[in-house]
């Protein structure tokens, strides 16, 4: 690991990325939310109460979900490494948003949408967001770490035993 916190590999073949569908994550987000809607107009609005107090809360995190999943993308762009998961990365950030979650764009993606959600005044997307978050750790993180253990082996198990996949 450099001063900088990023951590290359070994020079050598670059193998692929994780293995995981092309899929964009935010769209997994993004469906549990459009199915969320979709329920809400479909049944019951189960709405929220406390209206003054929710919103507040719901646009504290908004705004705190989306600085903390830029915050990861300008991590990774400041590495010149990528974001997109299927793509081979070129090093391992560990600094920035890093330092406390292991996917501060997919905990920053939750909370925003946690905060959308509240914001709808109805219970419905926040229904379905554990749907998202399922799909996002097995299709997504499950594969993303593997290939990140493979590909930095030891230097990824201690990052994962010092920092937690979320929060």
């Amino acid at each position: 690991m450099t001063a900088a916190g990023r951590i290359t590999p070994p020079v050598g073949i670059q193998p692929p990325g994780a293995r995981v569908p092309g899929v964009p994550p935010p769209l997994y987000f993004g469906a549990a939310f459009a199915a969320g809607m979709l329920l809400r107009a479909a049944t019951v609005p189960l709405s929220v109460g406390a209206r003054p107090p929710t919103l507040a809360v719901a646009a504290f995190l908004l705004v705190s979900g989306t600085a903390l999943a830029v915050a990861g993308v300008i991590e990774v762009v400041r590495h010149q490494t990528t974001i997109v998961p299927h793509r081979a990365v070129s090093a391992l950030v560990t600094t920035g948003p890093y330092r406390i979650t292991r996917n501060p764009m997919y905990t920053g993606l939750a909370t925003a949408y946690l905060g959308c959600a509240l914001l709808t005044g109805s219970w419905w997307p926040v229904t379905t967001l554990p749907f998202a978050l399922v799909a996002v750790g097995r299709v997504v993180i499950g594969p993303e770490e593997r290939y990140l253990a493979n590909r930095f082996g030891h230097l990824y198990s201690n990052y994962r035993t010092q920092v937690r996949r979320w929060l």
